[in-house]
């Protein structure tokens, strides 16, 4: 596949969305903070982000504001299908050397991916490049509760065992839920609260924060990760704190995905 980059060809690997419903969430907390990032205005329609090679091998990541161009696509590659991504030049908003995410994927027959200079895509800024995994840090917490959600039938094995009680007191667990209620009283930026389909009637939620992330499932458990604990997951305890003003657990997942952004 491949597409015009600025007089050259850019041979496309893989796609994402970056909406307020559906972001790689390395890029930040929520939908605006993923936008700055990649230096593009958090509109509502959200953009798609192309990344690919030239031919002299070099990273591309291109935003384009064709939306449903790219998830036609996404979805196409998913069902196992061929889809030739080739955005029409004027739905590009803007090309950025490197990228976001990490590809184990590469163009045959041209050179070993590899970044171009700093400032050959007119910016000035260091080609985007995924975040190292030896720190523990605000991206890895988010990359952890996605992996939760990967593998949830694990996780929810694991409360079913152990109750998540030792949790309960945990000052930062405390935090993050007492931000995830006033989320429910007061709207954060859009993406913080996300919500998708989890099957049986059930919904998937992501909820993210300073220094927090929670992941949970509407009909069961839920999890969060902090800064603060490199590595550790902490279960939510379902009785909720009446001290504190926490509402039972049910209770607050309900209301978080009454006020979830979800995929179009």
């Amino acid at each position: 596949m491949s597409d015009e980059e600025e007089g050259g060809s850019l041979y496309v690997l893989t796609a994402v969305l970056l909406t307020p419903a559906q972001f790689p969430d390395i890029l930040g907390d929520d939908f605006p903070e993923a936008c700055a990032l990649l230096g593009v205005k958090p509109v509502t329609r959200g953009y798609g982000l192309v990344l690919g090679q030239d031919e002299e091998g070099a990273r591309w990541t291109v935003v384009v504001d064709d939306v449903s161009l790219v998830a036609m696509a996404i979805a196409s590659w998913d069902c196992g299908m061929e889809y030739d991504l080739s955005p029409d030049e004027r739905t590009i908003v803007v090309s950025l050397a490197g990228w976001p995410l990490d590809l184990s994927v590469a163009t045959p027959g041209i050179p070993d991916p590899h970044d171009p200079e700093q400032g050959a895509d007119g910016t000035g800024r260091v080609p985007l490049a995924p975040p190292s995994a030896e720190a523990w840090g605000p991206v890895q917490r988010r990359m952890g509760a996605d992996q939760i959600a990967r593998e949830w039938s694990d996780w929810r094995e694991r409360v079913a065992t152990d109750g998540g009680a030792a949790a309960a007191a945990h000052p930062g667990l405390a935090r993050a839920l007492e931000e995830a209620v006033e989320y429910t009283q007061s709207p954060p930026p859009p993406g913080r609260v996300r919500s998708s389909f989890a099957g049986e009637g059930a919904r998937t939620l992501r909820v993210d924060g300073p220094g927090w992330s929670l992941v949970a499932r509407t009909d069961g458990a839920a999890f969060v990760l902090l800064d603060e604990e490199a590595g550790e997951v902490l279960a939510v305890p379902r009785d909720g704190d009446p001290d504190r003003g926490l509402p039972k657990l049910p209770e607050l997942l309900a209301a978080l995905d009454r006020i979830a952004v979800r995929p179009a």
